[in-house]
């Protein structure tokens, strides 16, 4: 009998972009990345581009992208960053699908996903098409064909989605076993009540559509299979995996029988290391035993259409016992991490966002109808315009949609009606009601959602929507007494982020002061355009006063705005913004601001930049969290050195003395041991950033590290040398004959080997995996003939792979 096995993974991360900005701001928490995106991408999503085989000595015997031999979605919004940020890892997962479709008989592996991993069930049904609509198109515009299967967000399933896929030529999805209700054989009248272990995940099923007539194919994923990987640490063994896999079978069934397995695709590397490794090798331990063929759900499908029917479990899910209440009510699930709390805040949450959008719907309607043939059509299509955000392409997706040539101002205000609708389905993410407390960050994520529909709902309509909506929030009470209610985390942490374009010019005028702009740059999703820019300074002390003009690139909504700052050094900014008004007026404020500051009448250039700014003031408060973090630095920069010295002074006249006292085992004084903490870090973190690496001065420095038992910051060193490794072994690759290159990466990697602290070579092991494919035969060729360079180059190149742990006969 034949025997098929698909492993389905779900990638996907809750979007972290700050609604204003469209861009993930620096996330401390995910050190040492600069936010958890690009930590997840460096231990999951990139890892499985070019997953390692290993041979019985643990040496890597082959690279794979595991891409290729599963079934995998990833959410769209998180495909949108990966294309911005991770263009690299982007390109292989495109990739991955088009290979797939050699190995399974021209089906992709890749599955589309409604848009924003909203709970399908609880949505409205024109949120339904537009999600699947949107999902669709997202799709054929990154893998150029059209999706077989979609992916529901948490399985959550009802009828009427399930004939939203169907009529939009969705073939198939998958559900957890627990998501039946009955069975029968085709052609059978009678049905089969599901027991308690759930359906037979062995083969397809067809669900008939009865509004429609339509049907559509279900998978249902072997529970207890997908749990163990999930959940009970199956991938630390790769064998043990693959034999895991193969218990899915039994001998009394007589059809073609399908193991299939879904999880969070985070699983493999982010929650469980290395379990991209697991997977690779379950895979071809499978594959090159013979022990079942590896597959996917379209192949599979194809070969062997649905025998049997089923009743889906309506307003069910793989992550709710009871539903789909998680997303709604205190259903008792929850993460577990802390017992005793209460979820009840859920159901005011949807109540307040479920007021908005039915509040904010029939005035988008109205107004959209002065412009537009069909709000609603246009809304469907406005993914167009999220893909691609080209004058051009705004301008003919307007020119399909609007009643009559627009002028500027009227595309001002159709681009903030259909941005309106965008955040109002952004802000019914799953995420803001899967964990424990409404203060986490999921929910103020989505809660910033709900205040940019506020903001632009309240400048389109002139009408107050955000009292209603605080009245309803009030209700979803936190279990930390300092956050109180939604209302108040609302007013804490969603609403500082709003951004508007004088907060925008104000971040542009500070950033002036510390770096040098073009005539027209850019500020996340905007555009600056300087009319005029003139600076002054003595010594620390520097003013700039302008005027530009700041349009949004979404919404290409514009002002034109005039600007001055005061830097009185360190962290002391005083600027002003305000709408530009007339050049005669603001001349005069150049003028009085520019001949106080070269008399150095500092107050006075503080009091005529307050006059003429009417005290809309700013300071470093203002900056967006990745500029003002940059900024600071830089102004830490020199009291930091003066410090660092201070310290190296203090270490070095008494490392002797340190010494001493650690023979004796006596501890050192905690002011002496501080002092070593910081010194030799820091002194190492720089020799690792630093080329060539110098390997004597870092010996040392461990060496050092050692006797005085100094604790390093292993994440940030370690960090800090796989980006330079990285970068010497990417010169190496674009000269791969340069003696000099092979030699210092040989030495660097071989002394890498001994640090008492993790280095991650994978990037490195990458570029050597393609020379050693590429450039090595041909290398060791000249060799043999006898080239005395070629032979010192070979030993090198050997020295390398060993320290690498790079099997040479690939």
């Amino acid at each position: 009998m034949e025997r098929y096995v698909c492993i389905h993974g779900h990638f996907y991360q809750p979007p972290r972009e700050n609604p204003w900005l469209e861009d993930v701001e620096l996330q401390d928490s995910a050190y040492p990345y600069h936010d958890w995106n690009e930590r997840i991408t460096a231990e999951c999503y990139e890892p499985n581009t070019a997953s390692r085989l290993l041979d019985g000595y643990g040496r890597i015997k082959k690279i794979v992208n595991n891409y290729a031999k599963i079934s995998f979605n990833f959410g769209p919004t998180l495909l949108d960053w990966l294309a911005r940020k991770k263009p690299d890892v982007y390109a292989k997962i495109i990739a991955a699908d088009r290979e797939s479709k050699e190995y399974f008989a021209g089906h992709g592996s890749a599955l589309a996903q409604v848009y924003n991993h909203v709970i399908m069930p609880l949505s409205n049904q024109r949120d339904k098409y537009t999600q699947v609509r949107w999902g669709i198109r997202d799709f054929v515009h990154r893998f150029g064909r059209q999706p077989e299967g979609m992916w529901l967000p948490e399985t959550a399933v009802d009828l009427e989605s399930l004939e939203i896929l169907a009529a939009h030529g969705i073939r198939f999805t998958i559900l957890s076993p627990y998501q039946a209700r009955r069975v029968r054989k085709t052609g059978a009248t009678a049905w089969e009540e599901v027991g308690p272990g759930g359906v037979d995940p062995s083969m397809a099923y067809r669900v008939n559509l009865p509004a429609s007539g339509r049907s559509l194919a279900v998978f249902f994923y072997d529970g207890p299979i997908s749990r163990a990987v999930a959940f009970e640490r199956l991938l630390a063994s790769g064998e043990n995996f693959a034999h895991r896999l193969l218990t899915g079978f039994t001998t009394g069934r007589t059809w073609p029988q399908l193991v299939n397995i879904a999880t969070d695709g985070e699983t493999y590397g982010h929650h469980f290391r290395h379990g991209d490794m697991a997977l690779a090798y379950a895979l071809n331990y499978i594959e090159t035993n013979n022990l079942a063929q590896i597959t996917n759900y379209g192949e599979y499908l194809e070969k062997h259409p649905p025998t049997h029917e089923v009743e889906i479990a309506e307003n069910s899910s793989w992550s709710c016992s009871h539903g789909i209440e998680r997303w709604r009510s205190n259903c008792g699930c929850n993460s577990g991490l802390h017992p005793g709390w209460s979820q009840a805040w859920r159901a005011p949450l949807r109540s307040a966002l479920n007021h908005l959008r039915n509040a904010v719907a029939p005035r988008f309607e109205e107004l959209a109808r002065q412009f537009l043939k069909d709000p609603w059509a246009a809304r469907d299509d406005y993914i167009s315009v999220i893909l691609d955000r080209t004058p051009e392409n705004v301008a003919a997706f307007l020119a399909r949609h609007a009643l009559r040539p627009l002028t500027p101002a009227e595309e001002v205000t159709v681009l903030k009606l259909l941005e309106l609708q965008r955040h109002a389905m952004l802000m019914f993410t799953s995420c803001g009601w899967f964990f424990d407390e409404i203060s986490g960050i999921e929910t103020v994520q989505i809660l910033q959602y709900a205040a940019r529909v506020i903001q632009l709902a309240e400048e389109l309509f002139a009408t107050r929507f955000e009292p209603r909506f605080l009245e309803i929030l009030a209700e979803a009470k936190s279990n930390l007494k300092e956050h109180r209610d939604g209302a108040h985390v609302y007013e804490k942490f969603a609403k500082p982020a709003m951004v508007d374009l004088p907060k925008v010019g104000a971040h542009y005028a500070i950033s002036s002061v510390f770096e040098t702009y073009d005539a027209e740059s850019r500020v996340y999703c905007y555009t600056v355009n300087r009319r005029d820019h003139q600076t002054s300074e003595t010594g620390k002390v520097k003013l700039v006063v302008g005027q530009a003009a700041i349009t949004s690139d979404i919404t290409h909504e514009s002002a034109d705005l005039s600007y001055g700052v005061l830097y009185l050094g360190d962290h002391n900014v005083h600027g002003g913004i305000r709408p530009h008004r007339d050049d005669g007026t603001y001349q005069e404020m150049v003028t009085k601001a520019k001949d106080a500051f070269d008399r150095a009448d500092f107050p006075e250039v503080l009091r005529i930049l307050d006059s003429y700014f009417e005290g809309a003031t700013f300071s470093l408060r203002q900056l967006f969290r990745d500029e003002q973090r940059r900024i600071l630095n830089m102004i830490l920069d020199s009291t930091l050195k003066e410090i660092e010295a201070d310290y190296r002074r203090i270490y070095e006249h008494h490392a002797p003395l340190m010494r001493f006292l650690k023979d004796l085992r006596m501890p050192l004084p905690q002011a002496l041991f501080t002092t070593a903490v910081f010194v030799i870090n820091m002194s190492l973190r720089r020799a690792f950033a630093t080329e060539p690496l110098d390997l004597d001065q870092i010996n040392t420095l461990l060496h050092e590290a050692h006797l005085l038992e100094v604790p390093l910051d292993a994440a940030g060193l370690g960090y800090t040398l796989a980006q330079t490794l990285e970068a010497m072994a990417r010169r190496l690759k674009a000269d791969p004959t340069n003696l000099n290159l092979v030699r210092e990466l040989d030495s660097a990697t071989d002394l890498v080997r001994f640090f008492p602290f993790e280095v991650n070579l994978w990037a490195v092991q990458n570029i050597y995996y393609d020379l050693l494919q590429n450039v090595y035969p041909a290398l060791r060729e000249k060799a043999a003939k006898g080239d005395p360079e070629a032979q010192e180059l070979v030993a090198h190149y050997d020295n390398l792979g060993e320290n690498l742990r790079m099997q040479r006969d690939v």
